[in-house]
């Protein structure tokens, strides 16, 4: 059921299928003022809905209500959290194709990978976030004529924060736990795909949770976010996005020590072995890391965007590659048969062509791709939306600003190497630490080179493959703290210790 707020309350007609609004103490309301943001749909470029361009009164009002709602959510036993988020999981499974619908039209991404990827992670998430917190993690400690028991306190109001590349699976991943862990939420999707966090909003209030536990406040990063970072009652942050915002949130955060935890960009490289592209297994890594350069049109920060090959492997691998990204079917993202949807915006193509057209000037070679896609070739639906081919980009220094630099798109760069050494050099050449992925038979070479990379997590012939139960997150300017299993609901709580000697 939508709610949308009347339009003689906003400052410009509405011309959207959608009215969004944020919701702030149970109730869903415009903005402060009644700015909106427009909405489109990056495959079409069409105007599809409003969202509320929320001002520091918005954040005041949904940090009030968390704040006040908190004392209660925290107090209630884990089973009762649980029970309220298993109702929100179960709503979102419920509509889960109306879920994926709406995810692929505000993000551009196919409908396929929206629907079996995106949406069943985000009812994953707050599943496993509340069964998780049933188990307990008190711990008890003997030591001489004491006993010390460690439990964990909710920290407070956390401030969610979360990108346009995985809208509802990310704005979970953070939720959820912080939900479960007694927190209560302002969360603020960003203001270019805010459309399926609405609807969990919508979705939150028919689940029954308590007026103020869940916030959502709709709005751009320099307004709205900056107010929420910087709010003095807000007792902790997460946030995934770029490393120069995560920048920003730390330096907001300081001043009052928030905890915060940060999962920020990437440059993370594919690293393949001579071994790994034998007529056996040739097809299978060519489609892995051709899976790992291209998914969500690249648009994911553990993307490997920098492909390293074995000079010995080069010549079988790489027109094997070159070949299969060829034939990536690029189009409406609608078509159950589209590998390739839109970028997200207009504004991120031309980001995206920029650097693909520096790196020529710096000296690369274009293998494919390379250009905006010719129109003529999609539906006339689409034709005049964002979008842009699989790019492989040969020829360049490991110290290329395409080697360097967060693209963000569907473009990956070649490197050769020599040896482990090399690779290993190569792949640890940047200010970056978020991921890797290996490729190789050999379980001693995977080993090793794993053990070298500086990065949080490292797969080993696959890519994205996720257990809910591990740590994510990186180095250095990948970001700060990890995000999943019992490392997240503590990073919700304060350990608290409490002390008891025995009496002589």
């Amino acid at each position: 059921m939508r709610r949308p707020y009347p339009s003689s309350t906003m400052s410009a007609p509405i011309t959207a299928d959608r009215v969004i609004a944020n919701l702030i103490a149970g109730r869903f309301t415009p903005a402060h003022g009644g700015a909106i943001i427009s909405v489109y749909d990056p495959a079409t470029g069409a105007l599809i809905a409003t969202a509320p361009d929320s001002t520091a009164h918005d954040i005041d009002a949904a940090v009030d209500a968390a704040a006040t709602a908190f004392p209660a959510w925290s107090s209630l036993p884990p089973s009762a959290r649980a029970k309220k988020l298993h109702a929100l999981a179960d709503l979102v499974e419920r509509d889960i194709d109306e879920f994926a619908r709406i995810e692929s039209l505000d993000t551009g991404k196919p409908l396929a990978l929206a629907r079996s990827l995106d949406i069943p992670r985000a009812i994953s998430n707050i599943r496993f976030f509340a069964d998780a917190i049933l188990v307990d993690d008190h711990e008890t400690f003997l030591h001489g004529g004491a006993t010390s028991v460690v439990h964990h306190r909710a920290l407070g109001v956390a401030a969610c924060i979360s990108p346009w590349n995985l809208p509802l699976y990310l704005f979970t991943w953070k939720i959820a736990p912080a939900l479960a862990a007694g927190c209560t939420v302002v969360g603020k999707p960003s203001e270019v795909t805010p459309l399926t966090a609405w609807m969990l909003a919508e979705r939150s209030v028919e689940a029954g949770f308590p007026t103020g536990v869940i916030n959502i406040v709709h709005g751009r990063g320099p307004l709205s976010g900056a107010a929420l970072v910087s709010h003095p009652r807000v007792a902790c942050i997460t946030f995934t996005g770029g490393t120069a915002t995560g920048e920003l949130i730390a330096r907001a955060a300081a001043p009052t020590f928030k905890r915060t935890a940060l999962e920020l960009g990437g440059k993370n490289p594919s690293i393949v072995f001579a071994d790994a592209v034998t007529p056996s297994n040739l097809l299978a890594t060519v489609e892995g890391v051709a899976r790992a350069a291209f998914t969500n049109q690249g648009q994911v920060c553990h993307c490997g965007s920098r492909i390293l090959v074995a000079r010995e492997a080069w010549d079988a691998f790489v027109p094997a590659l070159v070949e299969h990204t060829k034939k990536m079917r690029v189009g409406d993202p609608l078509d159950p048969s589209t590998q390739i949807g839109a970028l997200v915006s207009g504004q991120h193509l031309l980001k995206v062509a920029t650097a693909v057209d520096s790196a020529v000037r710096d000296g690369g070679r274009l293998l494919c791709g390379g250009a905006r896609f010719d129109g003529a070739l999609l539906p006339e639906r689409v034709r005049s939306g964002a979008f842009y081919p699989p790019t492989l980009i040969e020829g360049l220094a490991p110290s290329a600003r395409a080697n360097q630099e967060e693209i963000f798109g569907p473009v990956a760069t070649l490197i050769p190497f020599d040896d482990e050494a090399q690779a290993i050099a190569i792949a640890n050449g940047t200010r970056f630490g978020l991921s890797a992925s290996v490729w190789t038979s050999d379980d001693s070479c995977a080993t090793r080179i794993a053990n070298a990379l500086d990065c949080g997590t490292v797969w080993i012939n696959s890519w994205m493959v996720r257990d809910l139960r591990v740590p994510i997150g990186g180095m250095r300017s990948s970001g700060l703290g990890r995000e999943g299993g019992r490392e997240a609901l503590r990073f919700f709580a304060e350990p608290v210790v409490v002390v008891q000697s025995k009496g002589k």
